[in-house]
């Protein structure tokens, strides 16, 4: 299964919010407080345009499989970055997609000048989480900034 990895087009807009979607959908996410809801899901292309953020895609067979970036977080004065909408669908996991993604995110953040990384998942979770801890994200008992998604209720960061 050869994939690619690159950053998003206009035209991926539908595609990847429907991977962040019916993955939400799959694990019982599918809720207020999340990225489900939010109107920037629908518009990943043109939220991803503004300084310091990146939202790259994988796909597979010209289909569209998932998805990873990264963004200020919102309401945070501090040099912090946040992991976002990532990503993917079931038959993509478990092939180190997941590992190169998140490397290529962290690789920008650092370039970008971020000194710290955030997160939010759920402990439902768990296959994330792992992929998480194993490239140096940690446990926090608060959240950053004020991003909106309540529902969260894993909190991880990793600092430069």
């Amino acid at each position: 299964m050869h994939h690619t990895i690159r950053k998003i087009k206009p035209e991926d807009n539908v595609a990847i919010a429907r991977v962040i979607r019916s993955t939400l959908e799959e694990l019982g996410c599918a809720m207020e407080g999340t990225v489900y809801t939010d109107t920037t899901t629908d518009h990943l292309f043109e939220y991803y345009q503004l300084p310091r953020r990146i939202y790259y895609v994988v796909e597979l067979n010209g289909e569209i499989i998932g998805g990873s970036g990264i963004g200020p977080i919102e309401n945070s004065d501090e040099n912090y970055c946040e992991l976002q909408k990532m990503y993917l669908l079931p038959e993509s996991r478990g092939l180190g997609i997941g590992a190169e993604l998140m490397q290529l995110c962290l690789d920008f953040a650092k370039e970008a000048g971020y000194e710290l990384v955030y997160l939010e998942t759920f402990d439902s979770m768990t296959a994330a989480q792992k992929l998480y801890k194993r490239s140096g994200f940690e446990y926090l008992d608060h959240a950053l900034g004020n991003t909106g998604h309540f529902s969260c209720n894993v909190k991880m960061a990793l600092k430069f």
